[in-house]
């Protein structure tokens, strides 16, 4: 695996240098020190993955991942000293194509490297999303409660990856105000960034959207995106709660595992929808949902950034409806309305 680092800091250059070195089978393919020389850089010699700061002179990291990602499209992960004072930065360049986001590691007594190992667990699974590799379906899931589960409203259930942030802003602003079901979302974003992406989706959308507080009903009227690194779960008690089984599961939080939680008799048949990413996470649920009697919806190719994920549903035949992602929201009330929950 040939790994590019794009930074201006030589500081922070050598401890991604090292941190790499840590990645078994990894090497460095080329530094670039600006955004500028990072498009130029990859369109003669395109790595397996590119680690891209944010903050830099001649061409910030958004401009560039946008450049790439139009020209000579790779896997690139955002890796920024600072994550409360660059999230809006982050959440730019995740729409843009990027696939998540790590903070820098640091350099601790000796030279040693500190903090790497979510940066090292990431470019991993990059590696093996990127090659095919991880399970293709989602294992059968257990619920995790035994309380009476009372009938829930219908919900629409959203699930995104690369480029996901810019889609569902999108997707989100089209709904009404106050939106008339319950939403939940489970976008892959680091758990370090997903305060961030909660905050910068308000600001975007003019909704509020908060993060999904364990056990906590689903309601109308309220949008709630996962935020751990563990799995969302409907549980058989008509709540929302984290779990970390299936462990064997590459994308953490996985829609696959949230889509088949909604498969039980007392959940209401909503709208479920995939949107733009890398792998096949959702074709699985999404497969399930919709012989269930979900309405369900991919995004097209031409608006997604990666069409892993949707043309993943499209394959399977789960979806119902591909739609561009400036269709998608209204298609949403369209289907809700007639669920009988709009």
């Amino acid at each position: 695996m040939r790994i590019a680092i794009v930074n201006d800091l030589k500081l922070a250059i050598e401890v991604l240098r090292r941190a790499v070195a840590m990645i078994p089978g990894a090497t460095i393919a080329w530094i670039a020190e600006d955004g500028k020389q990072a498009v130029e850089k990859c369109a003669q010699d395109r790595p397996d993955i590119i680690l891209m700061d944010m903050l830099m002179p001649v061409m910030n990291g958004v401009e560039a991942t946008r450049r790439i990602m139009a020209k000579t499209p790779c896997p690139i992960l955002v890796v920024t000293a600072t994550v409360e004072g660059n999230s809006s930065k982050v959440f730019e360049a995740l729409g843009a194509g990027a696939l998540d986001a790590v903070e820098t590691p640091g350099l601790g007594p000796g030279g040693t490297v500190e903090r790497a190992e979510s940066l090292v667990r990431k470019v991993q699974a990059i590696r093996m999303i990127s090659g095919g590799g991880g399970p293709s379906a989602a294992p059968a899931f257990v619920p995790v409660s035994t309380e009476t589960q009372l009938p829930t409203p219908p919900l629409l259930a959203i699930g995104a990856s690369t480029g996901g942030p810019m889609a569902l802003a999108k997707i989100l602003k089209a709904l009404p105000k106050p939106v008339k079901w319950p939403v939940v979302i489970v976008q892959h974003v680091d758990i370090q960034f997903a305060e961030g992406l909660a905050s910068w989706l308000s600001g975007e959308t003019g909704h509020s959207i908060r993060i999904v507080v364990p056990g906590e009903s689903v309601m109308p009227g309220r949008i709630a995106l996962a935020a751990t690194g563990d799995h969302l779960v409907l549980d058989s008690g008509g709540r929302l709660v984290y779990t970390a089984h299936p462990k064997e599961e590459v994308f953490r939080p996985s829609v696959d595992v949230f889509f088949e939680s909604l498969c039980g008799p007392l959940v209401a048949r909503g709208v479920a929808v995939v949107l733009t990413g890398m792998g096949r996470d959702g074709a699985s649920g999404m497969t399930k949902l919709k012989r269930a009697g979900w309405h369900t919806i991919a995004q097209d190719r031409e608006s997604s950034v990666v069409w892993g994920m949707p043309g993943a549903c499209v394959e399977a035949g789960a979806a119902m409806e591909v739609l561009h992602a400036d269709a998608i929201g209204g298609a949403i009330v369209q289907a809700m309305s007639k669920k009988g929950a709009g």
